[in-house]
C-alpha cells in the first residue's frame, strides 16, 4: 500500500499542535478509499488543554461522529478529559444512550461534536496516537471461514486479536480484556474479526507508518494466495458485454424502460421516490457474470457499519417483491431479539397493562442491485446516497472477491447485522444529513439548462431537492465538478448531470434520455425551455425569393420540434414515474397577445402551445401532467440583447427602460422569478391541474 505522508504537509498542519498532527494523520488515512469510505474508521491522540483556571487538563481528541477523515477540520475532533472517560470501562454495564450522555458530560467544548463511539476504547489504549480503519486487505482475511487463524499466522503475536463484538461499550471492555492478556512491548496491532485494524505509535506518523506496514503485509498474504490487486480486473469484455462499450455505458431502448420501472417498484417499496444509478465499473461487470452471484452475493457486507448504507445484501436481479418479502422475514426473526422487540405492526402489552415500545422496521426497499443483464446498480433518496453505496459496493466485491480466492467469503451473522441495522446510534448518522427536500429522489430534465430560464428553472428544481440532467447545445461542463464554474451553485457535484445535445436531433434526445437514465434511475420532471427568439422583422422581410427564410425554420425547429422531440423521447420513462410525472413548457406572453415584428417567434410559441396541449389530453391517463408558463419581459436571458431591446421598444415607441416595465405592475421580471414559479408548478401545489396556461408578466391588459 503506497505511504502518503508528506512531511512538509504534516509540518505545516503541526503548526496546530496536537490537534494540527492528527488532523493531517486522518486525512491521509481518509484520502485512501481501500482504508476507510465515507465516514468510516475513527482517530484520536492524547495530550493535554488547559482549562478555566489555567491549569493542564489531560485530553482525548477523537474524531467527532459524523466527520469524514477525508476532509476533518480540527473542530471536527471532540475534546475529552482523558481520565475520566477511561474510567468508564470499569463499570459493569453501560447503554449507548447513557455512554454518549457520559461521554458529552466529559467533553471540554460544549460546542463539539458527539465523539465516537469507539472513544472509551481509544482512551483504554496507551498510545498517544491511535488510527483505526476498515481496510480491504485485513477483511479480506477476517471474513473468512478461519479469519482468527489467517491474522495469527500472518501477524503472530504482533497483533491483539479480538472476535467480533458490536461497537460501543461491550467492545471497549472486550479490547480491554483482550489488549491484558496479549499485548506487549512488541504489540503493532489490534485486529478486529469482521470489523478493522488499530495501529498506534507515540506520533502520528508512526501510527499511520504502521498502518500501512499492515496493510501491506496483509496484501502481500493475499498476492501469495493468488489475489490480484484490489480494484483490478484487467478484462473490460466482461464490461462490453454488459454495455456495448467499456469507455461509456449505453443503454438499449428496452433497458431504459426497465430501468425507469425497477426505480418505480423500489421507490413504491421504500415509500419515498428513490433514485437508482449505473455503476459502470469492470469489477461490478465480473462480479455481476459469476455462476455463484447468488450465493456470495448475500453473506452480508464487509464490515457491519455498511449495513446502513446497502442494506444487509443487494437484490439479485429484479424481483423486488421478493427482496420486501424476505426483509420483512428478516426483520419479524430478530425484532423480538431486543427489549422493545415487539416489530411496528405488533404494539404488545404485559399482564399488568404497561405496554412496550415497538421496534419499528425499516424501508424494506434494496440499496444495491446485482443483475446479469442491467449489472450494478445503487439506489438512494440523494445522488450521494447512491454515489456512497456504489463507493462501498465496489469494495465489498473486493473483499468478498478475495475472501473467496482464500477458501470462502464469510460474513456476521444475519443477527449480529440486525442489531447494527437497528441500532440507534448507527441510524443517528443518517438522521444528521437532515430531512431531504421535497423533491428529493426525483429527477428534472431540463432543456436549454445552460441560461435564462432553462438555468433559472433547474437552479430552482435542484434548490427543492431534484437531481437534474441539464440539456443544451453548449452546456459547458457536463460532469462532476467542483462548482469552478459560472453555473449556479445548486447545479453542480453528483445531482448535477449536464449533456450537450442539440434538441432538433431526435436521436441525441434519446440518447440523453438513456444518459439521465444511467445515472438517476428515471425522469419525474420535464422542463422544456429551450428556445430562440428568431428573426425580428416584418412579416414581409420574412419571405425571399424561395419563401420563408432559415431563420423562420431554424425558429420552428427549435422551439416546436426540439420540444416535440424531447416530449417524445421522455414520455415512455416519465410515465413511470413514482411521484407522477409533471412537465412544464416555457411558452411566451406572444402566444395570447402576439407582438409586432415577431412572427416566427409568436407562431412557433402558439404551435408549442397548441403541443402541450394535447399532450396534456394524451397523457392524462398516465398521471402525467403538462401545463405551460407564458412569462414575457425576462430580459435576463440569451433571448434578448441590448440591440433587440432597443428594436422592440421602438416598435411600441418606448425607451429601453419603459420597455423592461411596460407591464400593468410596473415591475421587471427575472429568470429566478420564472424558475421559481417552474419549481412551484412541478410541486404538489399544481398536482390536480393540468393543460393550464400560467402568465407570468406583471400583468397584461391585452391578456387580461
Amino acid at each position: 500500500m503506497l505511504n502518503r505522508w508528506d512531511d512538509a504537509e504534516a509540518a505545516r498542519w503541526a503548526e496546530l499542535g496536537d490537534l494540527g498532527e492528527i488532523t493531517y494523520g486522518s486525512r491521509v488515512v481518509g484520502a485512501d478509499p481501500a482504508l476507510v469510505l465515507h465516514g468510516g474508521g475513527n482517530t484520536s491522540i492524547k495530550g493535554h488543554s488547559t482549562d478555566a483556571w489555567g491549569e493542564p487538563v489531560p485530553t482525548l481528541w477523537v474524531k467527532g461522529s459524523g466527520w469524514d477523515l477525508a476532509t476533518i477540520e480540527p473542530p471536527g475532533f471532540a475534546p475529552l478529559r482523558l481520565e475520566p472517560v477511561r474510567r468508564l470501562a470499569e463499570l459493569a454495564e453501560l447503554s449507548d444512550t447513557e455512554m454518549v450522555n457520559q461521554l458529552r458530560i466529559q467533553l471540554l467544548d460544549a460546542s463539539a461534536p458527539n465523539p465516537s463511539v469507539e472513544a472509551i476504547l481509544h482512551a483504554l489504549l496507551p498510545h498517544r496516537s491511535v488510527l483505526h480503519s476498515h481496510a480491504d486487505a485485513v477483511l479480506a482475511l477476517t471474513n473468512t471461514a478461519d479469519g482468527d487463524g489467517r491474522v495469527r499466522e500472518l501477524w503472530g503475536d504482533r497483533a491483539v486479536v479480538v472476535p467480533y463484538v458490536m461497537p460501543g461499550f461491550d467492545l471497549a471492555r472486550r479490547c480491554a480484556d483482550e489488549w491484558q492478556a496479549q499485548a506487549h512491548d512488541g504489540t503493532e496491532a489490534m485486529v478486529l474479526l469482521n470489523h478493522g485494524i488499530f495501529t498506534f505509535g507515540e506520533t502520528t506518523r508512526q501510527a499511520y507508518d504502521s498502518m500501512i506496514d499492515r496493510i501491506s503485509e496483509a496484501e502481500q498474504c493475499l498476492a501469495e494466495a493468488g489475489v490480484t490487486s484490489f480494484g483490478e480486473t484487467g478484462d473490460d469484455s466482461l464490461l462490453q458485454e454488459l454495455w456495448g462499450s467499456a469507455d461509456a455505458g449505453a443503454l438499449t431502448a428496452d433497458q431504459v424502460e426497465t430501468v425507469a420501472e425497477l426505480r418505480a417498484e423500489m421507490s413504491a417499496a421504500a415509500g419515498v421516490p428513490m433514485l437508482l444509478r449505473a455503476v459502470h465499473d469492470e469489477r461490478a461487470a465480473a462480479f455481476c457474470a459469476r455462476n455463484d452471484l447468488v450465493s456470495v452475493a448475500q453473506r452480508g457486507p464487509a464490515t457491519p457499519d455498511h449495513i446502513i448504507r446497502t442494506k444487509q445484501f443487494p437484490m439479485v436481479g429484479r424481483d423486488v417483491d421478493a427482496f420486501i418479502e424476505g426483509y420483512r422475514a428478516y426483520f419479524e426473526r430478530n425484532c423480538g431479539r431486543h427489549a422493545d422487540g415487539a416489530s411496528q405492526s405488533d404494539h404488545r402489552s404485559d399482564e399488568e397493562g404497561s405496554s412496550q415500545t415497538s421496534l419499528t422496521m425499516l424501508d424494506p426497499a434494496p440499496r444495491v442491485v446485482l443483475d446479469p443483464e442491467l449489472g450494478l446498480w445503487t439506489a438512494g433518496r440523494r445522488a450521494a446516497d447512491c454515489d456512497i453505496a456504489a463507493d462501498i459496493y465496489l469494495h465489498t466485491i473486493d473483499v468478498i472477491s478475495a475472501a473467496e480466492a482464500l477458501g470462502g467469503y464469510v460474513a456476521l451473522s444475519e443477527a449480529d447485522l440486525f442489531d447494527v441495522e437497528y441500532w440507534e446510534l448507527e441510524q443517528a448518522k443518517l438522521a444528521r444529513a437532515g430531512a431531504p427536500a421535497g423533491l428529493a429522489g426525483q429527477v428534472a430534465l431540463v432543456t436549454g439548462a445552460a441560461s435564462g430560464i432553462g438555468q433559472a428553472a433547474a437552479a430552482a428544481l435542484a434548490a427543492a431537492g431534484a437531481a437534474i440532467v441539464g440539456i443544451d447545445i453548449d452546456i459547458g461542463i457536463t460532469h462532476d465538478d467542483d462548482g469552478d464554474s459560472d453555473r449556479p451553485s445548486a447545479l453542480h457535484g453528483s445531482a448535477w448531470l449536464g449533456i450537450e445535445a442539440d434538441v432538433t436531433d431526435a436521436g441525441a434526445v434519446t440518447e440523453a434520455v438513456a444518459s439521465a437514465i444511467e445515472r438517476f434511475g428515471g425522469i419525474d420532471i420535464v422542463v422544456a425551455a429551450a428556445g430562440i427568439f428568431g428573426p425580428s422583422a416584418p412579416l414581409e422581410e420574412l419571405v425571399d425569393d424561395s419563401g420563408l427564410g432559415t431563420a423562420w425554420q431554424q425558429t420552428f425547429d427549435i422551439n416546436v420540434s426540439g420540444a416535440a422531440n424531447t416530449l417524445a423521447a421522455v414520455h415512455r420513462v416519465v410515465r413511470h414515474s413514482p411521484a407522477g410525472g409533471r412537465v412544464v413548457i416555457v411558452g411566451s406572453k406572444n402566444v395570447p397577445a402576439p407582438g409586432k415584428g415577431a412572427a416566427a417567434y409568436s407562431a412557433s410559441k402558439a404551435a408549442l402551445t397548441q403541443l402541450a396541449r394535447v399532450a396534456a389530453l394524451e397523457w392524462a391517463p398516465d398521471g402525467i401532467t403538462v401545463n405551460v408558463v407564458h412569462p414575457d419581459g425576462v430580459f435576463d436571458t440569451g433571448l434578448w440583447s441590448d440591440e433587440l431591446i432597443a428594436q422592440r421598444a421602438a416598435s411600441y415607441g418606448l425607451t429601453s427602460e419603459q420597455y423592461r416595465r411596460r407591464n400593468l405592475l410596473g415591475r421587471e421580471l427575472a429568470s429566478p422569478d420564472v424558475g421559481a414559479l417552474i419549481a412551484q408548478m412541478c410541486g404538489p401545489a399544481f398536482a390536480h391541474t393540468t393543460g393550464a396556461q400560467i402568465p407570468q408578466d406583471g400583468g397584461s391588459d391585452r391578456v387580461i
